[in-house]
């Protein structure tokens, strides 16, 4: 069972393959789940046409996100690609402390990093219902040659692997029963012991108190 958060809010991991769908169903979630947002990390690659700084990514030189680095100022931290990418551990600090929800999407090898320093966060890891699925999805995009979406299947299904190391799984098959199912995890979470005697303190000891 996943240990007690210390704060009001609630730390969420969610992990997926290339291609099966975890961006889509965030966004989703968070169209029809209020109180829950997606922190948003650092990385050294270059902005990109309609990316604005501190919304989609905060935007560094290397140089700065090294300093970030040996300072301890990350949850995790990894290089894609030729660029870094962190989670600022103080900005989801600050968040969690205000009550709000927040959700961590990255790969599993990021996910063993956060579980070390907050082992109280919940992990979701989505699944694609096929391999064949998965790779009509890489497919459809249009963007990538054959030996790029060849590649990625294969990094897909050495990230699938670690599935295992999850709290929940959803297979993404039908899109509206996968973004049910993610936000039933998320209200269940906030319906837990620990986290509704904390919200609801006073509503409680009024339940109990003597007439």
């Amino acid at each position: 069972m996943t240990e007690q958060s210390p704060y009001s809010g609630q730390l969420y991991i969610f992990s997926a393959p290339s291609g099966a769908g975890k961006t889509s169903l965030v966004e989703a979630l968070l169209k029809s789940t209020p109180g829950i947002a997606v922190s948003v990390s650092h990385t050294t690659r270059a902005m990109r046409p309609g990316e604005e700084d501190g919304v989609h990514y905060h935007f560094v030189s290397v140089e700065e996100f090294q300093k970030m680095v040996e300072a301890g100022a990350f949850l995790e931290d990894a290089k894609v690609f030729d660029n870094y990418y962190g989670t600022s551990q103080q900005a989801v600090e600050d968040q969690l402390s205000r009550g709000e929800d927040v959700i961590l999407e990255i790969d599993w090898q990021g996910a063993q990093q956060v579980r070390k320093l907050m082992p109280y966060a919940v992990s979701v890891f989505i699944l694609p219902p096929s391999r064949d699925a998965l790779e009509q999805r890489l497919n459809s995009r249009g963007q990538d040659s054959a030996e790029i979406i060849a590649r990625r299947m294969q990094d897909a299904t050495s990230d699938m692997a670690h599935y295992v190391e999850f709290d929940y799984v959803i297979i993404n098959d039908d899109f509206d029963e996968a973004t049910h199912q993610l936000a039933a995890v998320v209200l269940a979470q906030r319906q837990r012991l620990d986290v509704v005697s904390r919200r609801e303190q006073q509503k409680l000891a009024g339940l109990l108190k003597d007439s």
